[in-house]
């Protein structure tokens, strides 16, 4: 094994430390976007309006399946699992609204993988996974979650190499799915490497 002459680089090698002051960090982030909430009334309103959509077939509102009703394939030890982000909305046109949730295992710090699902629920029945859009098994962290006109867009973020901090991830790719002839089809936006 050949030795290099610089000197250790300290983003290279993860402490309890550097750990520790990314949570910090987040915290902040979490509680600043906390702050920068619509008033009441607005948010009222686009609560009840994002998880429900009207059916096609009469005036009946139909709520968009919970994520917190399904049990996701997820091998997260006794830690369990985090719902991070829930975009419902009617991919496949029958009038009744899916839910795509991005869900990983509730680390106490780090990022861990995520995965992509869409749920969907029948009259009556539990809400059920019928697509997985992004393997955790793939190590992708997603952002930018939307559903719009039964088109799916995210953002993946990946790492190029095992050396690359769990914090920063170096790759993004942003993507789309639609339902088309049975299933749902992955197109590439746009794919950038460090940023």
């Amino acid at each position: 094994m050949q030795t290099s002459d610089l000197p250790d680089l300290a983003h290279t090698d993860t402490t309890p430390m550097h750990w520790l002051a990314t949570a910090t960090a987040m915290a902040a982030v979490i509680a600043g976007a906390g702050m920068l909430q619509p008033d009441d009334a607005t948010a009222s309103a686009s609560a009840s309006t994002s998880h429900r959509t009207t059916a096609q077939h009469g005036t009946a509102t139909v709520a968009a399946p919970d994520p917190a009703r399904v049990t996701f394939p997820l091998q997260c030890g006794t830690a369990g699992s985090t719902v991070a982000d829930r975009a419902p909305g009617d991919l496949d046109g029958d009038g009744r609204p899916e839910t795509v949730a991005v869900v990983h295992c509730a680390a106490g710090s780090g990022t861990p993988p995520s995965g992509v699902y869409v749920l969907t629920q029948g009259s009556g029945a539990a809400p059920r996974i019928v697509a997985t859009l992004v393997d955790p098994a793939q190590k992708m962290s997603i952002g930018d979650l939307t559903v719009r006109d039964g088109i799916i867009s995210a953002t993946l973020l990946g790492y190029s190499s095992v050396d690359v901090p769990r914090c920063c991830p170096d790759q993004h790719e942003k993507v789309t799915w639609q339902w088309r002839n049975g299933a749902f089809v992955r197109a590439a936006q746009s794919k950038t490497g460090s940023t």
